[in-house]
């Protein structure tokens, strides 16, 4: 790690085993709130993480998923007992890392719709045509080119963004992450998310670094597919057995890649029942 920092954590629910979220880019733990909560009235310690430059964590000088899943294994050690983690997207890749480096600090783990793989820097992963090339470039100069000086309203931001975002979700997700300090006089907007140093390693997220040598997580493994999406393809299979080689996949329907956000109930019921196997 290039430093010792700690990550801003938030934890919901007062006793029971403990599950960890780990967000996708650009994201922050707050998104997993909802699902926090329900979780916690079923009797579980539910602890949100922001990962380095995002939400509240401190930014570092670098983008880089060891690195990120060493910082999450030092929050992982305080709470003093194996954890079930679930990541998303980029979160799910520092998931994997952290598993392949720090088994012991897990009981589980659950992979939401990202494959232990590089992803193409342009174009899709298919043969598809229509597959949408990966946004996020585009999401970050759309956010980068934002006047925030000129912003007024949370509306104007919205308006701002959505010739290079389309999806209302999308949107409404990235727009969590731009906080106004403030009232009156020298209030302004800003952006929770270190848009410069995540747009110059933006090729690095895309990777999956090599984890070391023969290792594999032998622990359970839940992976949650959207089944609209192509970011865990059948290609993607030998390799996700040889790490994980106990990986039970699952595709939810009428899903793409935010999977949590968009068949939200359907997500959640399938976290409970693989909690439910991995702490009876």
């Amino acid at each position: 790690m290039t430093e010792d920092i700690r990550l801003s954590a938030r934890t919901v629910g007062d006793s029971g085993p403990r599950v960890v979220f780990v967000h996708g880019l650009f994201g922050q733990g707050r998104n997993w709130t909802t699902i926090a909560k329900a979780l916690a009235a079923d009797g579980h310690r539910v602890t949100l993480l922001d990962l380095p430059n995002h939400g509240h964590s401190p930014w570092t000088d670098r983008v880089d998923y060891v690195d990120m899943a060493e910082y999450v294994a030092a929050e992982l050690a305080q709470l003093g007992e194996p954890v079930t983690l679930v990541g998303h997207s980029m979160g799910g890749k520092v998931a994997m890392q952290l598993a392949l480096r720090r088994p012991e600090l897990l009981r589980a783990l659950v992979v939401v719709d990202i494959a232990p793989t590089d992803y193409p820097e342009s174009g899709g992963r298919t043969e598809d045509p229509d597959e949408e090339a990966s946004p996020f470039a585009a999401f970050i100069t759309a956010m980068q080119g934002m006047d925030l000086e000129e912003l007024e309203t949370r509306e104007d931001a919205d308006q701002a963004l959505r010739a290079a975002v389309p999806s209302t979700m999308v949107r409404s997700f990235l727009l969590q992450s731009l906080v106004r300090d403030g009232v009156g006089e020298g209030d302004g907007w800003r952006w929770r998310l270190n848009l410069e140093t995540l747009a110059r390693d933006l090729g690095e997220l895309r990777r999956f670094p090599d984890p070391p040598p023969g290792a594999s997580y032998e622990g359970p493994v839940l992976w949650i597919a959207g089944a609209n999406s192509t970011y865990v393809l059948e290609e993607d299979r030998p390799r996700m057995d040889e790490l994980f080689p106990t990986t039970r996949l699952v595709r939810v329907k009428n899903a793409g890649h935010w999977v949590h956000s968009e068949q939200p109930e359907v997500f959640l019921e399938t976290v409970r029942r693989f909690l439910a196997q991995v702490e009876g």
